[in-house]
């Protein structure tokens, strides 16, 4: 069982390793909800591939623990596309272990992943930042506090943070840059540790991996009054201080502020 990273947009993305792997292969599957490719295509890839591909659902893979491309990998060589790189998703490390239980050997070809995509279109320096963080969507007035939690600690330790921000594929729900920060304002108004101001810098990166991403750094009151266009969209909160290199980065690439010299350190 072959487990293929898509990358991060459309079909183009694919490794040439990743293709070859998938024209040899005897049953192809693919799920497209643990991430958003905007521009993919099912006939398209299957063009490219030559292949018969379908696609999984969250009730395949969770619910009915991957039984079905189980039972096939069990009969011949299976593949199974992700979106990114394969394994990020807990659902895929579940089912890697379930079919390595079964005696059915596996592997991993690789694709772009949004993490470094992110970063690097940020220009913020990789090594610098902390843990990562998912916001996800509210439950009625409920907020996961978790976001505000992990940005708190990976300040203190002067990280950077990536949030992913949640998405809900077969429902046709995906957050925007300008909803995350509503959020995280919110939990701020509630918190009050000043982690997460209107005076905070942040970063909103729309579309990366496409031919259009949109890369804009500023203060949160000013991002939360921007058009990023259609998703998928991540954010990065910055760490309290910049390398003179990121600030750079942010201002030449991002559009930041002049002043945010000011917090190089």
């Amino acid at each position: 069982m072959i487990f293929v990273g898509l990358g991060l947009h459309d079909e183009m993305d694919i490794s040439l390793r990743g293709l070859d792997v998938v024209k040899q292969s005897d049953f192809v599957f693919a799920e497209f909800y643990t991430s958003l490719m905007s521009g993919i295509s099912k006939e398209r890839l299957e063009r490219e591939t030559g292949k018969k591909i379908r696609v999984l659902s969250r009730r395949h893979l969770e619910d009915e623990e991957g039984e079905l491309i189980l039972q096939k990998a069990a009969e011949g060589s299976a593949v199974l596309l992700v979106p990114g790189d394969p394994l990020i998703a807990t659902t895929h490390i579940d089912l890697r272990i379930r079919a390595e239980r079964r005696g059915i050997k596996t592997r991993i070809t690789h694709g772009a992943s949004i993490i470094s995509a992110v970063i690097g279109l940020s220009g913020l320096q990789n090594y610098r930042f902390g843990r990562s963080v998912t916001i996800p969507f509210p439950h009625g007035r409920h907020l996961s506090q978790t976001p505000y939690e992990v940005i708190s600690e990976n300040k203190t330790r002067n990280l950077h943070t990536l949030c992913f921000l949640d998405i809900e594929v077969e429902e046709g729900r995906f957050m925007t840059i300008n909803d995350s920060l509503k959020i995280l304002s919110t939990l701020e108004e509630r918190k009050k540790k000043g982690i997460i101001t209107t005076d905070s810098m942040a970063v909103g990166i729309a579309r990366a991996g496409s031919e259009d991403p949109l890369v804009k750094a500023d203060r949160v009151k000013n991002l939360l009054s921007l058009d990023y266009g259609p998703p998928p969209h991540s954010l990065i909160i910055p760490a309290h201080h910049l390398h003179f290199m990121e600030a750079e980065a942010l201002i030449t690439l991002a559009g930041a502020p002049d002043d945010t010299k000011r917090i190089v350190k």
